[in-house]
Order: C-alpha cells, then sequence, then structure tokens
C-alpha cells in the first residue's frame, strides 16, 4: 500500500504552493504591472493546466475543475473571490458576535450603499425574494408570521405579467402568495385589487427581450409596447398602495443599478452578491421600505420564521459586504477595459480557422464578449456538441451558449482556452 501511495504520489504535477498562488492571483489586478495576454500565454498556460490537474477538488472529491469562459452563474460555483474578501472572511471566522447585531449592522451598509431606507444581507437573491414576499404578506403581525406559508387572510396575491415571471416566482409561492399572471397592460390593471400584496418586476427586461445573461446587443429585441417596465409597475403600485418588488439579482453592473431601482421607487430591491458584486455566492441583499425589512428581517435567520433555514454565516456577512464596499470604490470603466481587452484577444487568436467566424460583441451591459459562430457544412459541429467536446477534453472549459466570455478568465488562462477552442473546430473539419 505504501509503495502506491508512493507511486501515486510521483505521477501528481510538481507544483508548488507558491507556484499554485502566483497561478491563482495571475489578473486580479494584485501586482503594479499585470503580464499581457500574449506574455501570460506563452509563461503561465502550462503552471494553469497543472494547477487544474492537482487542486483541493482532485485530491478531496476527485472531480475537475474547468476554465470559466462564462458569465458569473451559480450552477457552474459563480465567481471567485478577491482576497480582500477572503481575508475579512478568515479573520472573522476568529471571533464570536451576537448574530443579530451583525445582521443590523450589515444592514444599514446595504442601506447606504444603495440608498433605500433600510437592507439586509439575504442567503442569495432568491431568498430575498421569498423574504420580500414574506413581509409583503405579514408585516410585522407575528400572528400571521406564524402562519406561513399557508396565509387564511385575502390579501396574498402577487401580481405578475407574464414576461416578468421567472423560474424564480416559485419564491412568492414558497412565501405562501398566490401568483396571478396576466399578459397585457389591460389585465394588469383589472386584475389589481384589494387581494393584491405584491407586484413584480424583473430588471432585466428592461435590457433585452432574451432570458438569461446579457447578450451581444446587435441580437438583443426589445419588448413591444404592452410590457411594461419596471417604472411603470412601480408607478401602478404607489398610485394603488400595492409594494412593488424588483428581482435585479444579476443586474450589477453597471455600478448605478445599486441605486437606481431605490430611487425610481421601487419598495423592495433583491440581488445577488455572488455575481456582479463578487461577494460569497450564498449572498445576496434585499433594501427597500424600512417597514418591510423590518418584517423581512423578523423572519430571517437567526428568528424563527419562514427564512429560518436561510442562514448566513458571519464569515459570508462580513465577506459580503467587504465586496459590495470594494465593488462601490472599483474603477468599473478598467475593469470593463480589461474585460474587453481579453475577448478581443481570444477573438484574434481564433481568426483564420476556415468556416469560423469569432467576432468580438459588446453585450447589454456593456461588456465585451466573443460571439461564435460557425458553418456546419464546414465544421460538422452543433452548439451542443462544441460545449460536449470542450467539457470532455484537457483542459476542461466551459462557454455559455456559443458566447466565451472573459471576465472570469485571467491572463495566464485565455491561451488554454484558444488551444482547446481551435482543437475542436479543427479536429470537427478533419
Amino acid at each position: 500500500m505504501a509503495s502506491q501511495t508512493a507511486r501515486r504520489d510521483r505521477t501528481r504535477p510538481e507544483v508548488s504552493r507558491r507556484h499554485f498562488l502566483g497561478v491563482a492571483t495571475a489578473g486580479l489586478g494584485l501586482s503594479a504591472m499585470k503580464p499581457s495576454p500574449v506574455r501570460a500565454a506563452q509563461s503561465g498556460g502550462s503552471a494553469v493546466e497543472a494547477a487544474l490537474a492537482d487542486n483541493i477538488f482532485t485530491r478531496k472529491f476527485g472531480i475537475q475543475p474547468h476554465l470559466g469562459a462564462h458569465p458569473n452563474i451559480t450552477r457552474l460555483s459563480g465567481i471567485r473571490l478577491a482576497p480582500e474578501v477572503t481575508d475579512a472572511m478568515l479573520e472573522a471566522n476568529e471571533y464570536f458576535v451576537d448574530m443579530a447585531d451583525l445582521t443590523e449592522a450589515a444592514g444599514r451598509r446595504v442601506a447606504e450603499v444603495t440608498g433605500a431606507e433600510a437592507g439586509l444581507v439575504s442567503a442569495g437573491a432568491a431568498s430575498g425574494l421569498l423574504l420580500g414576499a414574506a413581509a409583503c404578506l405579514t408585516g410585522t403581525d407575528r400572528e400571521r408570521m406564524a402562519a406561513l406559508p399557508h396565509p387564511t387572510w385575502p390579501r396574498r396575491e402577487c401580481l405578475i405579467q407574464s414576461v416578468h415571471r421567472t423560474q424564480y416566482a416559485q419564491a412568492f409561492q414558497a412565501a405562501g402568495m398566490t401568483l396571478v399572471e396576466v399578459e397585457t397592460r389591460e389585465q394588469l390593471l383589472s386584475a389589481l385589487g384589494d387581494r393584491t400584496a405584491m407586484i413584480v418586476a424583473t430588471a432585466g427586461v428592461e435590457r433585452q427581450r432574451q432570458s438569461g445573461p446579457p447578450v451581444p446587443k446587435r441580437v438583443a429585441t426589445e419588448w413591444g409596447p404592452e410590457i411594461m417596465r419596471p417604472q411603470e409597475l412601480v408607478d401602478v403600485g404607489r398610485r394603488a398602495g400595492v409594494p412593488v418588488l424588483i428581482d435585479a439579482a444579476p443586474d450589477v453592473p453597471p455600478v448605478e443599478n445599486l441605486t437606481r431601482f431605490i430611487d425610481m421607487g421601487a419598495d423592495l430591491v433583491a440581488m445577488s452578491g455572488g455575481k456582479g458584486l463578487q461577494g460569497p455566492q450564498s449572498t445576496g441583499l434585499l433594501a427597500g421600505r424600512a417597514d418591510l425589512i423590518e418584517a423581512a428581517r423578523m423572519q430571517n435567520a437567526p428568528n424563527d420564521g419562514i427564512g429560518r433555514g436561510m442562514k448566513v454565516a458571519k464569515e459570508e456577512i462580513v465577506g459580503f459586504i467587504v465586496a459590495l464596499d470594494r465593488f462601490v470604490e472599483r474603477d468599473h470603466a478598467a475593469v470593463r477595459a480589461e474585460v474587453n481587452r481579453k475577448a478581443r484577444w481570444i477573438a484574434d487568436e481564433l481568426q483564420g480557422i476556415p468556416g469560423l467566424t469569432a467576432e468580438y460583441a459588446v453585450n447589454t451591459v456593456d461588456l465585451g464578449i466573443v460571439e461564435l459562430t460557425w458553418d456546419e457544412n464546414v465544421i460538422p459541429l452543433t452548439a451542443q456538441a462544441l460545449r460536449g467536446e470542450l467539457m470532455d477534453g484537457e483542459p476542461r472549459v466551459i462557454i455559455f451558449r456559443n458566447y466565451v466570455w472573459t471576465q472570469n478568465l485571467r491572463d495566464a488562462e485565455l491561451a488554454p482556452v484558444v488551444r482547446r477552442l481551435r482543437e475542436v473546430f479543427t479536429q470537427a473539419r478533419a
């Protein structure tokens, strides 16, 4: 057994902790002089691949990490935390605090940043949706809180236009609301009444008709005149005395969106902490009216109530607030330029493959991505097959649909991504 262990150890790539951390921090702006993609491609590609082959996931769980040429998606583990965030989380681990005190203090910072009356750190944006719905159902009435998710009072309907409904609308039902889905403006206004507890708006409706992450501006399509934008829904809710919750989970950047929906007059806004804000994946924020945030807080961990299971650890709360402050203070034009530089480099490196068009494009949040299109008569490969081939090779690469995203790629990871794409497209032609 000892000799077998020794043989296994000798087959591992020789990657020191210092070397691994050097690769891991490439492209994060931790040094004064950042390498160009070309220099990083020449010097860092092999180290990246060695680190992917020998890491905590391969050793402890036997699963293979991938290069994330995709947007910030929970299913694909979200984002990388900045060193100052992980440092803060490690420090928080050393101390005990009253979680009610921490929750309230963190909520005050959320309110300051968003311009809301109050805020709280939630266990992701979906948790914020559920807590917001619960708050609209119960207010601060403890008897009503105890009744959830089975409200017995008439005012329990969630009014939503169909284009604003996403798979996350289940959070409203989980709180105990009855969904009333309508198609047109006239239908929504007719359905609004004494039984309406909340109106929902999805922020992404403003930027594109397509669901999911931002698409290239040139292919984005807008909704027709029957579609009510968030501002109109907020105005309708205000006139009727019905709170409006805006689901803005993936809608930062731009940084202006942190305050824009509150300035718009929304009663509640939910955002993800583990996407553009680059906080812990299990965090989010809920901001809005003080009375509704208080009702949400009363039902959220560490308190009993429908949100008791939605715990956010002290380390995660601290990490989220540090990430939030970092996001506000960043030079967003410089961040965008860095993402776009990488996308242009990848597009340039993929030129010259017969049948393939790799085009630099700007999406609906002004980030550069690479759009891949190809003639299937020349390259007999479907988009699904492309993604499968990229996943099955070494190193594993995941793209989103037919787009290569660079916001999660470090400089040293660009060349391995390009190499795998060239391999797959070239081999498909053979």
